[in-house]
């Protein structure tokens, strides 16, 4: 059948599954029939230039590409664009082709932090979009930090985004610096040009806590929506009313993946606040000192209560409880199962890890069908499930993963593509009899703080196939070994695919490294 035999319902359907600048550059001015499909209104109304590699990272578009379609197809469509996503090396070309009259919602995605300061100070063209025009703007900025940046300038970036968006009433700010000191703020907002009386939505990354407080200090009147993700949550360092309540936030989503100490008298006191909240998310991950899990009963009596109008829970949160001074009965899982069925929530997954040592119990509750698309802290008490969202998994132990709980992670969660295993214990159960694990979608594999067990488990096909694999983080001699340094045919099929290995310490690849990992 060609393809041209096809009814346009399902060519559609093909074009929606395609890399947008593919169809654009290759499928415009074949014949009348695919101009009529590409070039309609509902599909180009949101254009998306970028392109994505295997390992799910935005790569450039060639100049030749790029320069087809803004002489040749931009002269045709450019007044039918609602929504643009752009990257750094093509966006001032794409905007400088044409005026959008239609153009509301604009994307920015892979963006070093430099390269963005210089498109927003001065009259230039985006400034110029953000002042007249951009009701709803996306900034994703990917980047180190940089010593010839000042710690003003970092700040300085989110405040010069709201004083140029005069028309913002949706605004996404992804700015994320994994080597900065956590303890300074990354907003730090203190100036009164750093507010917005229109902005309804903000979906913002942080590092701390008191950059969350600082948002909800009255900077923006009329937020009634806000999704953070902050990377550490600890005690509040600057004088900022966390009483004050906010009446007209209704939507709320908290994700924080480090464990946090200052759950009771931090957080809890924030979401009190949100008393017209009706729709509350959760993610994280809580230890508490001489205490117990955070149950059903607990969220009720001390969140949810203060919530009347909620009509939507959805929360995965981990417990790690330390009691080294005094003796405190925890509850068993049903007990936890019990606690929630009391106060009719929606159907709640839990498991309780009682074997932890160091006087150290975790639990893990989380409303189902699980929504979110990482699950943190998994353990060999792990109860199953159907986790289809989830893309990252990380698992910790200290008691052995054997065969057999990798089997059911397989299956229960069909669609992962990033593991990390933290476990230092070996295995007990190392005769494989069972069927062969694969994970199909599984792109990167952590296992640097894992017993070379689970290095064995993973890379040698006996036992595990990974047909996706694309990187691997993994101390080298632990890999030298499995390997048989680097001979061992048993290993190679999963580690033919691999683009990157990080190990922790350098070295020198031996005689037989290319032939065994061609792709590096």
């Amino acid at each position: 059948m060609n393809i041209l035999d096809l009814p346009d319902e399902m060519l559609l359907a093909i074009l929606n599954k395609m890399n947008m600048v593919d169809v654009l550059y290759s499928l415009v001015d074949v014949n009348q029939r695919f101009d009529r499909l590409v070039l309609d209104s509902l599909y180009v109304c949101h254009l998306n230039f970028t392109n994505k590699t295997l390992l799910n990272r935005n790569s450039a578009i060639a100049k030749q590409v790029l320069d087809r379609i803004c002489e040749k197809i931009f002269p045709r469509i450019y007044h039918k664009i609602n929504k643009l996503t752009v990257q750094s090396l093509s966006m001032e070309r794409i905007l400088r082709t044409m005026n959008y009259p239609q153009l509301h919602s604009l994307s920015l995605v892979n963006f070093k932090q430099k390269i963005l300061l210089q498109h927003l100070t001065g009259d230039t063209i985006l400034c110029r979009l953000l002042n007249n025009q951009i009701t709803h703007l996306n900034v994703e900025i990917n980047d180190d930090i940089t010593r010839d940046l000042s710690n003003e300038n970092e700040s300085n970036m989110f405040e010069l985004i709201l004083s140029l968006g005069e028309c913002l009433i949706d605004l996404t700010f992804s700015q994320w610096f994994p080597n900065r000191d956590f303890e300074i703020p990354t907003l730090n907002i203190t100036s009164t040009s750093c507010v917005s009386s229109i902005l309804t939505k903000l979906n913002i990354e942080v590092n701390t806590f008191d950059d969350c407080l600082y948002l909800l200090d009255g900077h923006f009147q009329c937020l009634s929506t806000l999704i953070i993700n902050i990377f550490e949550i600890f005690d509040s360092s600057a004088n900022i009313d966390n009483t004050k309540k906010l009446r007209k936030l209704k939507c709320f989503s908290l994700t924080s993946e480090c464990y946090t100490q200052f759950y009771d008298n931090g957080v809890v006191s924030l979401l009190r606040r949100m008393s017209n909240l009706e729709e509350l998310t959760l993610f994280l991950s809580v230890e508490r000192i001489e205490s117990t899990y955070i149950d059903g009963i607990q969220l009720y009596d001390e969140i949810l209560i203060f919530m009347p109008q909620l009509n939507k829970f959805t929360f995965s949160i981990n417990t790690l409880v330390v009691n080294r001074y005094v003796t405190i009965d925890l509850p068993s899982n049903d007990d936890i199962q019990h606690s929630f069925s009391k106060r009719r929530y929606q159907q709640v997954g839990s498991y309780v890890d009682d074997k932890l040592t160091n006087n150290e119990r975790r639990c893990h509750v989380y409303s189902l069908p699980y929504q979110f698309d990482s699950f943190l802290h998994l353990n060999s008490c792990f109860q199953g499930g159907m986790f289809d969202k989830v893309r990252s998994l990380a698992m910790t132990d200290q008691h052995p993963f054997e065969h057999e709980l990798f089997k059911k992670i397989s299956r229960d969660f069909p669609y992962l593509q990033k593991l990390v295993v933290l476990n230092s214990t070996p295995q007990k159960n190392k005769q494989r009899t069972s069927s062969l694990i694969t994970f199909v979608h599984l792109i990167k594999l952590d296992l640097h703080l894992a017993h070379i067990d689970y290095v064995e488990q993973f890379l040698l096909e006996r036992n595990t196939r990974l047909p996706h694999l694309r990187n691997l983080v993994i101390e080298y001699e632990q890999l030298a070994m499995v390997t048989n340094n680097f001979t061992n045919d048993t290993a190679r099929s999963n580690c033919s695919g691999l683009r990157s290995i990080f190990t922790r310490k350098p070295f020198v690849r031996p005689e037989n490294f290319h032939s065994y990992f061609p792709l590096l």
